[in-house]
């Protein structure tokens, strides 16, 4: 199971699963079969313009059919947040190697290279299939020029995976007293934004969160903790603090 660490500017390190050969293939498989319904309406439509003798509509319709084809995937991911409607599906995107939603540049970078990634000339996608098969992060051409990766939506670790048990042990020793500030309410909003970070890999809502908490209990983040550190130790702390009053 290939992953890959992404350092956000934040300093905030997510793990990602890498999307595979399979999931890729599925994904365009799923766009394609969208073409194919989409290319037997045309095909209709045209048949229909046909026996009326409009000329001019079966031109429209096959350069409307060609423009959706051609630029189908770039549209996409650019308006999609890294995802065709297949990669959506299959819960992949396009993500940059700094974590963030790639550029026009990068978009575009990858789209060009689907010419030789996917070209006919090339052989039908053996090029891209190649690649993706047997390079270390599963890219095509046009990933590693654009300096692009293709990963699934959920990070790799789950909140299962991290501790927030209020079992804590009996020698734990709390780093932020001033998580007594907090109400449980306040506490409880901490822990579904980091429970929503782990379902969506949005680390937005961790500098967010974390710098309202540090001002709201005038706390200061110790030199090497990341802010989502801060916030699974914020929780933690308050688990640990509060058992031990109410005790």
């Amino acid at each position: 199971m290939e992953t890959i660490r992404i350092s956000t500017a934040q300093n905030v390190d997510i793990d990602y699963e890498v999307a595979g050969l399979g999931e890729r293939i599925v994904a365009r498989l799923i766009d394609l079969a969208g073409f194919l319904v989409l290319y037997i309406v045309a095909i209709i439509l045209m048949i229909v313009a046909s026996i009326s003798r409009s000329e001019t509509i079966v031109v429209v319709l096959v350069v409307i059919f060609l423009v959706i084809f051609l630029f189908y995937d770039l549209v996409c991911e650019m308006t999609m947040d890294g995802q065709s409607f297949g990669k959506k599906i299959m819960k992949i995107k396009v993500i940059s190697f700094d974590g963030g939603q790639p550029t026009f540049g990068q978009y575009l970078m990858r789209w060009i290279f689907r010419i030789i990634d996917f070209g006919f000339i090339f052989g039908w996608g053996v090029i891209a299939l190649i690649c993706v098969a047997v390079s270390k992060n599963h890219q095509r051409i046009g990933d590693m020029l654009a300096k692009t990766i293709l990963i699934k939506t959920v990070p790799r670790t789950k909140i299962d995976n991290v501790a927030f048990s209020f079992s804590l042990p009996d020698d734990y020793q709390p780093v932020f007293k001033e998580v007594l500030y907090l109400s449980d309410r306040e506490a409880e909003l901490v822990y579904e934004v980091l429970k929503g970070f782990y379902q969506t890999g949005n680390p937005e809502l961790i500098y967010a969160m974390a710098a309202k908490t540090k001002e709201h209990i005038s706390a200061t983040i110790p030199a090497g903790m990341n802010e989502l550190q801060f916030l699974e130790t914020v929780i933690k702390d308050y688990n640990h603090l509060t058992a031990n009053t109410v005790n």
